[in-house]
């Protein structure tokens, strides 16, 4: 894992704009991670001095309520940047990553991204566009919780991931989810969303596979989803 300039995966991040010499500088300094699922690769409120790149696996990115219920805000895969806001802006993490299944990671030190930032303006921008992304996602999810009924955030979260993360031999969605886990994506109660899960199995939209969902007929499920 210590050659960034061979690693397929910055190709997806704002890394691709640096040149060999500077992915050697990361290298030289980067620290890589191995986090077992449900490890957390870092915590709310936790000061993050660099960013993290995920080289496998996927993770969450959650807040966790007054009630203590756990709010999915996002899920991150291979290829993705963690942490580059809380960076920016000098602030302690305002979510909680935590590791859906095994990962590997890297870390690399504030410092040295603070430098490309002076020297490479297109991985600055690069960094920023990421940034406004996240801002735009945020954006449309709270239009999705205002405006849509829960059986509407359900089926396009059951899209959602299977268009990003693809599915499994068996047509399962690839990335698994617990009942609560969903339910904390699109902001219900877990009795809702396996509520709702079991009338789209009887509909015909998916089909239950023990703990695993995959889609029979996605054309209806795009339906319900607007």
């Amino acid at each position: 894992m210590s050659k960034c300039e061979q690693c397929i995966v910055r190709e997806f991040s704002s890394l691709k704009a640096l040149n060999k010499e500077e992915l050697l500088k990361v290298a030289n300094c980067k620290t890589s991670y191995t986090i077992k699922k449900g490890e957390p690769i870092f915590e709310e409120g936790e000061t993050i001095n660099g960013v993290y790149c995920i080289k496998e696996g996927f993770c969450k990115l959650s807040k966790l309520s007054t009630n203590g219920k756990d709010q999915i805000v996002k899920l991150v895969k291979a290829g993705e940047l963690l942490g580059q806001r809380s960076m920016v802006s000098d602030e302690p993490a305002n979510l909680s990553a935590i590791a859906l299944e095994d990962m590997e990671v890297c870390f690399i030190p504030k410092s040295e991204i603070l430098n490309f930032f002076n020297e490479n303006n297109q991985f600055s921008l690069g960094m920023m566009k990421s940034i406004c992304g996240d801002l735009k996602e945020s954006d449309l999810h709270v239009v999705s919780m205002a405006q849509k009924t829960v059986k509407n955030r359900l089926a396009e979260t059951l899209i959602y991931l299977q268009d990003t993360f693809g599915k499994n031999a068996d047509n399962t969605l690839k990335i698994q989810l617990s009942r609560e886990e969903l339910a904390g994506m699109i902001g219900t109660a877990t009795e809702s969303c396996i509520r709702i899960l079991s009338e789209f199995n009887k509909s015909g939209l998916i089909e239950l596979v023990g703990k695993k969902i995959a889609i029979k007929d996605l054309n209806k499920l795009k339906k319900v989803a607007e």
